[in-house]
């Protein structure tokens, strides 16, 4: 997982939404989250800055002493494989490119712009997961 910058966010890559509106999470986010086949994650706006939006595990936001209600979006379920099936109000795009950040802890990353976002523009070399 590279660090874009000295000091900066670390990403685990690239993940593109799928024809079919699903996205990989990368398999070092999901290990590192703690997320399981099965489970039903929370899905929550991400910063105006950034866009796109990020994905907890219920127990690990649960415990967070800030409320997410105010940024929530939606729920999904974690498939088999580490697919997740965005609900239709989150707005992406099949093909689109989202980048996995390691977040707060709470939850994942996925952002859609932003200086993190154009900095990985720069690493050609950044792993894809579809």
């Amino acid at each position: 997982m590279p660090q874009l910058a000295k000091g900066g966010k670390w990403v685990f890559g690239w993940c593109v939404v799928g024809p079919d509106r699903k996205i990989r999470i990368p398999p070092q986010a999901y290990t590192e989250y703690g997320f399981q086949a099965g489970e039903t994650v929370i899905i929550i706006r991400g910063s105006q800055r950034s866009g796109g939006f990020g994905v907890g595990r219920q127990s690990r936001l649960a415990q967070a002493q800030i409320s997410f209600r105010s940024r929530f979006i939606g729920q999904a379920r974690v498939g088999e494989h580490g697919q997740l099936a965005l609900p239709p109000h989150v707005s992406v795009q099949p093909g689109e490119r989202l980048l996995a950040v390691r977040g707060s802890g709470l939850a994942l990353g996925f952002l859609q712009r932003g200086p993190i976002y154009e900095e990985a523009l720069k690493h050609p070399e950044m792993e894809i997961f579809q």
